[in-house]
This record gives structure tokens, C-alpha cells and sequence, in this order.
């Protein structure tokens, strides 16, 4: 009997003779030397509900504050969310939708929503003022204009960062005091394209425009601090400003170039690597638009998971800055609906604050908390998909006695002996284009460990491809499968 281990993540190939692997609600993990394999794949953390915003809103920032308060929008209100998950109204904002971003210097944090306003927080009263252009220029009686609101908002050293839609510039704070000088400003001038968005990493600020990228770095000079980093110069830009994200020194974004776009590459130290794969960039080059991508990072049981979503095409996916191979550390991350349909993620934007990881509601605004100890989302169930590789044989038909799959049984959550959960095992023997009838098989009650998921009798091919997919139970781990076969007669 053959042991069929699974070393890849999601990986469906341009052309599906290559490749028809789906990894849905599945990431891997990988194992020391002496495991029987050389991954294990676990299921995708799920969603409890933690707090409901009223009314109802898109959410769009989770902040955690150095102050150690969380706050959240959600539509076009503010909210402190405090250690019990209440929603405490901080004020309103001109706008309802799209992302927004928030940073602070320690006292103060500044929000911002795209738009040509801005928001100041007082994190000791926890009150919101809006931000004056001219109230907060050195010289008000001049009528500077020295606040142009932003796309992206972040801190360095004291000072809080913003670049100047639709342009290459960008300009800071004073140093501890929100106060927005006219002169007070950089210029991306490595190259002529705009600035699309800046993102502070191990104390250096990205400057992302739509073609290129530079390094800048805290100067320290009187007139202004910043100054760009010499040498340093990247061939890439990015093509969505709010899949930019920032996850173990690492910078994560889907790029655009004179050469094209929709490769998410990971930029660290000075250096820009692919993080994607063919069959994602495929994927994604499918999509009616990624230019509305929006992305996140959070971590989860010594993972670093970096999740994009693209709003338009209703899809999610999940990158693994652990395993660090673009083509293990893939997987969809998919939304169930009442009528069975698959659907983006319900996340959109997570923060860690008190000691959970949470997350908002791309439609509603409901806080989460995401959780691998929970397997719904929200009470949703939540199903798993897994895709094997071809097995094929020189060309020969191949008779399939047995298929067991090598996973993790007697683990359900809630299920009694009498009603144990059920798995389903598909196949396909034109490549990966159509398949035939699932089957199911019994997983196996809470305490029946013993049980080995099996089918038998499973016909014959040239190319099969399988797939193993159910709902998920409890904890579980799949390791791959165990096949038994024979080359058919000739």
C-alpha cells in the first residue's frame, strides 16, 4: 500500500493535467525529520462572535492603541472596544466606506479614510476631533495648508507618516505633536510615478508608488527628519494601496510594474522576493479587477498568516510567512452561505488586543474573535477541501482496491456515537475536469480513535485525481492518504 503525502498548498495549475490541488479552510504545517510525513494539515482557525455594531457597517479599521485601547470602524462610527467587548461611540466620520488607518505617537492617534480629512484621538479622554488644516499649520493667520488627508497613516520615532494622494509626496507630523507644517514633506524622486501608499518597517518607511518602490530612513535633520536610504531601489510597485501589510519584518504586497501586475511579492532588508505562485497569479489575473484588493495580517499558533481579499471576485486566500514556500504555503479561506455557495472570507480587518486575535466584518461590522479552538464561523459551518496529486502509472490503467485516508479520527467535537460525522472522498479520471459521485464514510465519534476512514472498490484509471472534503468537526489533522492498487491487465 503507497503512502500519498501532501507537500504542497493550494496549487491549481493553468492547465489542470499539471496540477488540480484546492487547499480550502486547510493550511499546512510542517513537521521535525522523524515524522511519518513531511506536513500536516490542519484546518483554518473560525470565527466566535465577540461584539455586534448598531447600526450595522462595513468594517474598516481595528487599531490597537499604545495606550492599550482597541479601537473600530465599522461604517462611519468610532468605536473603544473595551476588555468586555462593549462598543463605546467615540464619534463619526465623513465617510462609510472604504479602508481606514489609524497610528499614534503615544498620546495622540490620528485616523484617517482616504478622503481629504482626518481625525485626531485623544487617548487619554478617548474623544475625536477633526483635524483643522489651518488650525494646525504653524502659522494659522497665514492660511497654510498643511493637511491633505491620506490612503495610509503609520509611525516612526515619535512622528506619524502620511502620503499625499496623487502625488509623490509625502509629510509627517511634528515630532510628538500632531501639527502639519507646509513644509514639513518628502518626495519619492527615484522615479517619476506617483506615490500609491507607505508602510514603516523595522524602523524604515517603504515608499510604494505605482511602478517603483524606495527605502527612506529618520535623518534626523532639523528641516526635515526623513531623508532616502542610499542604494536600495525596487522594481516594484503596487497596483491595490490596501493589500499593503506588515507581518514578522517583512513587507507583503500585490505589485505592478512596466512589465505588469498581480504578484504579491515580500519585501525584507532591501531585497523583493515572489511570494505567489503560477496558479495563484493565474487565479488572479482572472479577476474582473485586484485593484480592490485589501489585506491583513495576524498570527495563530506560531503562524503568520497574511490574508488578501479581493472584494470584486468574492475570494480570499492565506499566505504562511512561516513555511515561506510560495508554492506549501497557500490556501483558500472560504465563506459557506445558508444555500451552500463559497464565498470571500467574513474578515476584512484583525488587530491583536487583548490577548485575542480580532477581527471585523467585511458586511456587518461583527467582531470576531479568530480562533482555532472554534470551527464555525460564527455558527456557520465550516467546510475543508483537499485536493491530491495525479497518480499515474507510465500511461497504464491502474485498478484503486483502497483509498484510506490518513487523518486524525474520534476527534468531533459534540458528536455521539449514534450520529458520528461523515467525510466525502470524490475522483476524477479526466485529469481534474469533471468528477464523479462523492462518497461518504464515517469519521468517527468523539473517543473513537481507532476508526480508519476507508473506501474500497474505487474502480480504474489512467490519471486519477482525488479530493477529500467535509465539514470540520473538531481538531483534526490530515496527513495524506494510503492507496492500494494494481496495474490492470493489459
Amino acid at each position: 500500500m503507497a503512502r500519498i503525502p501532501l507537500v504542497l498548498g493550494a496549487y491549481s495549475a493553468r492547465s489542470i493535467i499539471a496540477n488540480a490541488q484546492r487547499a480550502v479552510n486547510l493550511y499546512p504545517e510542517k513537521n521535525p525529520p522523524d515524522s511519518p510525513v513531511p506536513f500536516t494539515h490542519y484546518p483554518a482557525p473560525g470565527l466566535e462572535l465577540l461584539a455586534t455594531p448598531s447600526p450595522a457597517g462595513a468594517a474598516r479599521c481595528l487599531y490597537y492603541a499604545n495606550s492599550g485601547d482597541l479601537y473600530y470602524v465599522a461604517g462611519n462610527t468610532v468605536y473603544w472596544v473595551d476588555t468586555s467587548w462593549g462598543l463605546n461611540v467615540v464619534g463619526t466620520i465623513g465617510t462609510s466606506g472604504g479602508m481606514c488607518y489609524m497610528a499614534d505617537n503615544g498620546t495622540t492617534a490620528v485616523l484617517i479614510d482616504g478622503s481629504a480629512s482626518g481625525y485626531e484621538i485623544n487617548l487619554s479622554t478617548r474623544t475625536m476631533t477633526t483635524i483643522n488644516p489651518v488650525d494646525n499649520a504653524p502659522d494659522p493667520a497665514a492660511g497654510t495648508y498643511a493637511f491633505y488627508g491620506a490612503t495610509r497613516i503609520d509611525a516612526l520615532d515619535g512622528y506619524l507618516l502620511l502620503n499625499r494622494p496623487q502625488t509623490r509626496d509625502f509629510y509627517s507630523t511634528y515630532l510628538n505633536d500632531i501639527v502639519f507644517d507646509s513644509l514639513y514633506f518628502g518626495n519619492k524622486n527615484g522615479y517619476s510615478d506617483k506615490l500609491v501608499t507607505l508602510i514603516v518597517c523595522m524602523r524604515q518607511i517603504w515608499l510604494i508608488g505605482e511602478r517603483t518602490t524606495e527605502i527612506w530612513y529618520n535623518e534626523g535633520a532639523a528641516d526635515f527628519p526623513f531623508a532616502r536610504m542610499p542604494g536600495p531601489f525596487i522594481q516594484h510597485g503596487c497596483v491595490a494601496p490596501y493589500s499593503v501589510a506588515q507581518m514578522d519584518g517583512s513587507v507583503y504586497w500585490l505589485s505592478q510594474d512596466q512589465n505588469g501586475q498581480a504578484i504579491l511579492v515580500r519585501g525584507q532588508g532591501y531585497q523583493v522576493k515572489q511570494a505567489s505562485n503560477r496558479a495563484l497569479e493565474t487565479e488572479w489575473a482572472s479577476y474582473e479587477t485586484v485593484a480592490d484588493a485589501e489585506a491583513f495580517a495576524f498570527q495563530q499558533n506560531g503562524h503568520s498568516f497574511y490574508q488578501i481579499n479581493f472584494p470584486t471576485a468574492g475570494k480570499s486566500w492565506r499566505y504562511d510567512g512561516i513555511i515561506g514556500d510560495p508554492d506549501a504555503s497557500w490556501h483558500e479561506v472560504v465563506y459557506i452561505d445558508n444555500n451552500g455557495r463559497e464565498g470571500r472570507h467574513r474578515a476584512a480587518v484583525a488587530a491583536f488586543a487583548y490577548g485575542r486575535n480580532v477581527a471585523g466584518d467585511y458586511q456587518n461590522g461583527k467582531l470576531y474573535e479568530i480562533s482555532s479552538d472554534v470551527y464555525t464561523d460564527n455558527g456557520q459551518p465550516m467546510v475543508w477541501r483537499r485536493g491530491f496529486p495525479h497518480m499515474v502509472d507510465d500511461g497504464n490503467r491502474i485498478i484503486y482496491t483502497q483509498f484510506i485516508a490518513d487523518i486524525q479520527a474520534g476527534s468531533a467535537e459534540g458528536f455521539p456515537v449514534s450520529d458520528p460525522p461523515v467525510i466525502w472522498l470524490r475522483w476524477s479520471d479526466t485529469r481534474g475536469r469533471t468528477w464523479g459521485t462523492p462518497i461518504r464514510q464515517s469519521w468517527g465519534a468523539t473517543g473513537e480513535y481507532y476508526t480508519m476512514v476507508t473506501w474500497n472498490r474505487l474502480g480504474m484509471a489512467r490519471d486519477r485525481v482525488f479530493e477529500l472534503y467535509g465539514t470540520i468537526p473538531g481538531k483534526f489533522g490530515l496527513n495524506g492518504a494510503f492507496v492500494d492498487f494494481q496495474k490492470a491487465a493489459t
